[in-house]
């Protein structure tokens, strides 16, 4: 199918319901109103912006409901966008901007110190300011002064670029991956349809909008039904406990954004019924995590996504939660997925492997990266995770480790995260982070670094001892470190690239 103009359809399905509500400034939006928003913002990229189809439009700012109308306008006016993760440092950004070269920058005033830089190395980068800026376009002004068209948008191939998200490049140069229409209408089938979203839903989303977590889950599929989205600028455990109390009945998190919920003070005395679906992924849920929230009658759901398949591939079922704390479901409606060993041969069921992906909610590669498009996928059209998973006998996968975190110590493959689950069962033990470091004798061996959870630390030796009731002497690491805090990125997610630069020797 082509693409065609999504909010142009929902405004005339429903005008008057409430599409999107920014939580900080009271910004509000019915279809209506976010598809006339969205025409205006297309209106001003031509008239007063010089934009033309298939240039690249970066957005440098916090979440907002105005995200979604820069979001819808460029699929109205066929320009690519380009949100940028505003956690990263100045020479970060550069890179990225390096890659998509940008026609133009839109940023939030908060960031006005840092997209002025930007665009003084740029000096053919036009720069648009959300708020007061007068050494920028200014955004609201632009949009004023246009006369929208509102009719739909031209179809188009529903594979062409509609946005870029970029790789958090930890292990290299970060890459932009492809997004489409025809991603965004898979991800609804794999994920819309599996937690029963409807007009009558109303999502809480506190995650950033440079990722894609913060764009999809749930927020594209909601826009397919009509139902709302409340925009949280940036995560507060505070406000969303009451944003949840009071008003949303679909939530969808992170590890991290669980448990700071978990551990404020109002959690306990915080009525969280009217919720009826939440959702975890991003990383495996701790299971004193999963427990408190079992002890409070919520069911997390679980699963598993990359940037690159829009992003759902797997769902735990809720009736299963309880069951295998663990697992990350059964691959979605219109996803396929094979187990498969080094050569590309399916393993034998039970076993661990490597993951491949096919599906319509497969990105078409990487911005202007053919080798990297090239390596990520193999023969058949699939794509090649990285992440090592087994499935059971049930037909639930469980994530094993990325296949970059394997370390191979005396001949032995070790997955940290199985060594990982161990340690987290520890009482002293808040946090842990595997990673591998040279071995004279062994090749390779494992490096724990840990943050307690009290003021007690046990000794080396009793952590082995622990370990050792539990896994393989391979398996046992040879190395702890504790920490203060784990590094992580945007989403929660330990960067364990960090810790390897930080103990390259033992």
């Amino acid at each position: 199918m082509n693409m065609f103009d999504l909010i142009h359809r929902r405004a005339r399905l429903s005008p008057h319901r409430l599409a999107v509500e920014d939580l900080a400034d009271g910004t509000r939006y019915t279809y209506r109103e976010l598809n006339e928003r969205a025409a205006r913002m297309a209106a001003a990229a031509r008239r007063h912006w010089g934009l033309v189809a298939n240039d690249r439009l970066a957005y440098l700012g916090h979440s907002r409901a105005e995200f979604f109308a820069l979001w819808f306008g460029c699929a109205k006016a066929g320009l690519i966008l380009v949100p940028l993760n505003w956690r990263l440092a100045v020479p970060e950004l550069d890179t990225v901007l390096d890659d998509a070269l940008p026609a133009a920058l839109i940023h939030g005033e908060e960031f006005t110190d840092t997209a002025a830089l930007l665009a003084a190395r740029r000096p053919g980068l036009l720069r648009i300011s959300l708020g007061r800026d007068d050494g920028a376009r200014h955004y609201d002004a632009d949009l004023a002064d246009t006369e929208p068209d509102l009719g739909p948008h031209a179809e188009r191939s529903a594979d062409s670029p509609w946005y870029l998200l970029y790789t958090s490049g930890t292990t290299g140069r970060p890459k932009g991956v492809i997004q489409t229409f025809r991603m965004m209408e898979a991800n609804y089938g794999n994920i819309g349809l599996a937690t029963g979203l409807t007009r009558d839903d109303i999502l809480l989303n506190v995650l950033p909008m440079f990722h894609t977590a913060g764009i999809n889950l749930y927020s594209s599929s909601l826009f397919w039904v009509g139902g709302t989205v409340l925009v949280q600028r940036q995560f507060d455990p505070a406000a969303a406990l009451r944003v949840l109390a009071s008003r949303a009945t679909v939530f969808f998190g992170v590890p991290a954004v669980y448990q700071a919920m978990a551990k404020h003070p109002a959690f306990d005395d915080t009525r969280l019924d009217g919720v009826r679906s939440w959702g975890c992924g991003g990383a495996t849920l701790p299971l004193p995590v999963a427990a408190r929230y079992n002890q409070r009658g919520i069911r997390v759901r679980c699963g598993m996504g990359m940037t690159e398949t829009g992003p759902t591939v797997f769902l735990m079922d809720e009736d299963s939660v309880l069951a295998k704390p663990a697992s990350v479901g059964r691959p979605q409606l219109l996803t396929e997925v094979r187990v498969v060993d080094r050569d590309g041969r399916d393993v034998a069921p039970g076993e661990a492997g490597e993951l491949w992906i096919r599906g319509p909610n497969i990105t078409p590669g990487y911005w202007e990266r053919p080798d990297a498009t090239r390596d990520a996928f193999a023969e058949g059209g699939w794509l090649r995770s990285g992440d090592i998973v087994r499935c059971d006998a049930d037909g639930d996968y469980t994530m094993v480790d990325r296949a970059k975190d394997m370390f191979i110590s005396g001949a032995e493959n070790v997955y940290p995260a199985e060594v990982e689950a161990v340690l987290q069962a520890h009482r002293s033990v808040a946090e842990v982070a595997v990673i591998g470091v040279p071995d004279d004798r062994w090749g390779e061996v494992g490096h724990a670094c840990l943050v307690a959870s009290g003021t007690a630390r046990p000794s080396d030796d009793e952590l082995r001892d622990f370990c050792r009731a539990a896994l393989a002497g391979y398996k046992v690491p040879r190395h702890f470190t504790w920490y203060d805090a784990l590094p992580r990125n945007a989403l929660g997610k330990i960067i364990k690239q960090e810790l390897r630069n930080a103990h390259r020797t033992p």
